[in-house]
């Protein structure tokens, strides 16, 4: 099944409704509906965000959100993981993150569900980088393959266990290969 829009719409009438399970995204003037996370894609998501903020959050230099919506320069949508630089975080009076983040993340991961279309994430990422994204991932569970994205160059695509992803310079720590991202997949049965 191919993502389909449900009808046009302006950006205030979409943000004006209650948010939906599964969540909806804004997108030239359409609204799509994401398909729900599977098992691969939440794994993925849990770790991805995870491994980000082990080597971002207690420095204070970024901060990895899942499912997190962002509304900027005519659209909303959800990114499957969001990762903001510290000093661009949303936050309250009080100090506390906001709820709202009307700002595009500086690094936007997405992870290609199988009823996803491969056109429409990618609109997504370039419309991030667009904006002040510095770099943006699509990830491909299905055939192994890791597509980044940044302004200064044309898309990359990894397809080797060995390949080191690239990373934005914030999160130079972070030293993943692509047979690391995709081992996290893999279950590993006791034996009794």
């Amino acid at each position: 099944m191919i993502q389909t829009p449900i009808k046009l719409i302006t950006l205030e009438e979409f943000l004006s409704q209650p948010e939906t399970k599964p969540v909806q995204e804004y997108i030239d003037k359409q609204i799509y509906t994401k398909p729900m996370s599977q098992g691969q894609h939440s794994r993925l998501q849990l770790k991805l965000s995870n491994a980000i903020n082990a080597v971002t959050e207690d420095n204070q230099i970024a901060l990895a959100f899942p499912e997190l919506r962002c509304t900027f320069a005519g659209k909303s949508i959800v990114p499957d993981v969001a990762v903001f630089l510290w000093d661009k975080l949303p936050v309250n009076e009080d100090g506390t993150i906001a709820n709202k983040f009307n700002l595009a993340p500086d690094w936007i991961i997405e992870i290609l569900s199988p009823e996803q279309y491969m056109g429409l994430i990618t609109k997504k990422i370039v419309h991030c980088l667009d904006n002040g994204s510095l770099m943006g991932w699509l990830i491909d569970p299905q055939t192994k393959l890791i597509f980044t994205y940044t302004n200064d160059c044309h898309p990359k695509v990894f397809e080797d266990d060995k390949d080191l992803i690239p990373v934005p310079n914030f999160a130079d720590k972070l030293q993943l290969t692509l047979g690391e991202i995709f081992r996290w997949l893999q279950v590993k049965v006791s034996l009794k």
